[in-house]
């Protein structure tokens, strides 16, 4: 869309981006703050780390078990209240964390920070779907998914200097009461397009332009499981994401790892590689995002657009393969940099097949669905990379299978999706 053309439509749906872009860098930055204080506060509670694992397990599995649930709960009672609701829960629970004196009170407060940040992507989907037209759809979930490397970047910088002049449990407290600052200003602003009192006519038709019969039809309708379960774009949504989301964890949790291993790099010298990553890759999901409703705004079908980008990202992921070969320690960092650009460019397409298949009622409940088969992908995968690991002493199959993860998930999607309804 023109410049032109914005200023008279009206630009007001992109405020809501800018919410949802805060709500999940925080949300990134309150999942972090255990783990970079795990030294600090293993020290002085003696955690050991059996306990800790336990620990994470529990912020694992209540996310699970959160998209099971938080799906259904946001479409049925609507994304303002529903996105409020988790926020105040999850930063409860990482205030929660500073009162914490052993792996039981720590334990319980990571269950329920991941019972309230699994309603974070469903929610912010949904709001998406409720603001802009699907051929802005992609751009706008690569903007606020953005948040996620935001957060991975800013988190070390924030609780960092808490803890040194504060202590941690004031780290966990300020990053804890982010959530509520957010709340209010989330609860001023945020109504459906309709019920906006801020929204252009203009604009309102500009958002409402794809809206069809089924959309307004479903929305007094309950979810039927297994119309929805046994349907092609449902299989193939899942599957693909099944398959490949746990490439993004193992770039997360063991980048270090590896170049520790490979490189010989100790934590302080790890610090500009992390952040050259987060950073390089929060630029993937706007990427992403774009070439899809570019491809869109020239006239080629939302299905085509899609799939071209997703194959896009796919492909920029493939040389990960050759890592293990690299003897240059910022010839890998730039290689897992362009993976996980690609990755973040991945998301921002696969988060909206979700809307462009599904009337609005649904986003959310396929959304959670569609992130609770990542996360047992994810789950198993994790066993699988630690067992490899630990058999081989190589990184050589891990980024193998990683390199070729999300041509593998393209396929499903070219196998499932139903290649007539989005042309």
């Amino acid at each position: 869309m023109s410049l032109n053309n914005s200023q008279k439509v009206g630009a007001y749906r992109w405020t809501v981006v800018a919410l949802l872009f805060f709500a999940t860098t925080i949300n990134y930055i309150d999942r972090q703050v255990l783990g970079m204080l795990k030294p600090v506060i293993a020290d002085e509670i003696h955690l050991s780390e059996a306990a800790y694992g336990y620990i994470v397990s529990a912020f694992q599995a209540a996310y699970a078990i959160g998209l099971l649930v938080v799906g259904r709960l946001i479409d049925r009672f609507g994304t303002r209240l529903s996105y409020a609701v988790a926020i105040a829960l999850w930063s409860i629970a990482g205030c929660f964390h500073a009162a914490a004196r052993g792996a039981v009170g720590f334990g319980l407060a990571r269950f329920f920070l991941g019972l309230g940040e699994s309603a974070n992507f469903p929610a912010a989907i949904k709001a998406t779907a409720e603001w802009f037209p699907k051929k802005e759809r992609a751009l706008a979930t690569g903007i606020f998914n953005s948040g996620s490397n935001i957060g991975a970047v800013v988190a070390p910088i924030i609780v960092t200097f808490l803890t040194v002049t504060y202590g941690w449990q004031i780290a966990f407290i300020v990053t804890g009461a982010l959530g509520f600052i957010w709340m209010v200003a989330w609860l001023l602003v945020y109504r459906l397009p309709r019920q906006s009192k801020r929204l252009t006519a203009a604009e309102l038709a500009y958002i409402e332009q794809d809206d069809t019969q089924a959309d307004t039809q479903a929305v007094e309708e309950k979810v039927d499981w297994r119309a929805l379960l046994t349907q092609r774009a449902t299989i193939g949504i899942t599957l693909s994401r099944f398959v490949c989301d746990w490439v993004w964890w193992f770039f997360l949790f063991w980048t270090p790892d590896f170049m520790e291993k490979s490189y010989g790099v100790n934590i302080q010298q790890m610090v500009l590689p992390l952040i050259v990553i987060y950073t390089f890759s929060s630029f993937g999901g706007i990427f992403g995002g774009y070439l899809s409703s570019k491809l869109i705004r020239v006239g080629r079908s939302v299905a085509f657009s899609r799939k071209a980008a997703l194959l896009t990202c796919a492909l920029l992921v493939v040389p990960v393969i050759l890592i293990p070969e690299v003897n240059s320690l910022w010839a890998s960092i730039a290689i897992i940099s362009l993976a996980c650009f690609a990755h973040q460019g991945w998301a921002s397409n696969i988060y909206t097949l979700v809307s462009d298949y599904y009337p609005k009622n649904r986003v959310a409940t396929m959304t959670s669905l569609a992130g609770f088969t990542g996360s047992i992908g994810g789950v198993l995968a994790a066993s699988a990379v630690g067992n490899v690991l630990e058999l081989t002493g190589s990184y050589f199959v891990v980024f193998m299978m990683a390199g070729l993860a999300y041509l593998v998930a393209w396929g499903c999607l070219q196998l499932f999706l139903p290649k007539k309804t989005l042309e």
